[in-house]
């Protein structure tokens, strides 16, 4: 965790899927660190909890806003508080997504449409919310959590995560010089409640060197994001991993079409 300083009434970071996970981390590091945190999320009782922990333990203002991100009236809530020049929004975190624990032929298309919606489209409608404001005073950061998957052909969650990983490299190159900086995150495997939440036993999904620990992962974002820079890949064994995906990517390929038609008995 980051030194405790005190909180500036100037600064304002926003968080979606703010009450656990990374979203919950980048939450209290924002706010350790002097920024005042608006956190989104559906669960209002989580974030009244989230909210006095907050207060009690840090000093910083804190404002709720309970929204399903995919309901496009409560979307746009936040998307006007993102670009509200009273208490202006200096830090945006999308963080806010899930996945589906089944295959794309399996799921209903309603349910793919809206992950889709979560991953790409929110984040898209976020930044560009926020990006206005921050121009204007030739200062902000917009940090989203994109995924390792979004470098591998590995379905519509990896074709999802893909958007911010390009969308990032190109508005950070594109803006940076206005005072701007946009960064994706790719984190690997991470010790959150992600895949609890997809009934998948973590011991199944990777051997334990590969998870990484939620504040490790916040620390090095948020350290990348202030050297301005446009992807963040957590700790050297990821980096490592990362390398080889992208050398690799026609054998994994080749090893998904394969691992499919076993599976279907073909």
């Amino acid at each position: 965790m980051a030194t405790l300083t005190s909180p500036d009434s100037d600064r304002y970071a926003l968080i979606t899927g703010a009450t656990s996970g990374i979203g919950a981390e980048f939450t209290r590091q924002l706010a350790s660190t002097g920024y005042n945190v608006v956190i989104v999320a559906r669960d209002k009782s989580r974030l009244d909890s989230m909210a006095d922990d907050l207060r009690a333990h840090t000093g910083v203002a804190v404002e709720i806003l309970v929204a399903d991100l995919t309901d496009a009236q409560q979307r746009e809530s936040v998307e006007n508080r993102l670009a509200s020049l009273e208490k202006p929004i200096s830090y945006l975190v999308n963080n806010a997504g899930y996945g589906l624990p089944q295959d794309f032929d399996r799921n209903s298309i309603a349910d793919e449409h809206k992950m889709l919606d979560v991953l790409a489209t929110v984040p898209m409608r976020l930044s560009h919310a926020a990006l206005g404001g921050m121009l204007l005073r030739r200062s902000g950061t917009i940090l989203t959590v994109a995924s390792l998957a979004g470098e591998a052909p590995l379905g519509l969650y990896s074709a999802a995560k893909a958007w911010p990983m390009s969308f990032s490299r190109w508005a950070n190159a594109h803006y940076k010089h206005r005072g701007v900086t946009f960064t994706a995150l790719a984190p690997g495997f991470v010790k959150t409640e992600f895949h609890s939440r997809l009934g998948i036993e973590r011991e199944s999904m990777a051997p334990r060197w590969m998870w990484l620990e939620a504040p490790f992962l916040v620390r090095s974002a948020l350290r990348t994001a202030r050297r301005k820079r446009a992807v963040s890949i957590p700790s050297v064994r990821y980096k490592l991993v990362w390398l080889l995906m992208k050398i690799g990517q026609p054998v994994i390929l080749l090893f998904v079409a394969r691992a499919s038609r076993r599976s279907n008995g073909l």
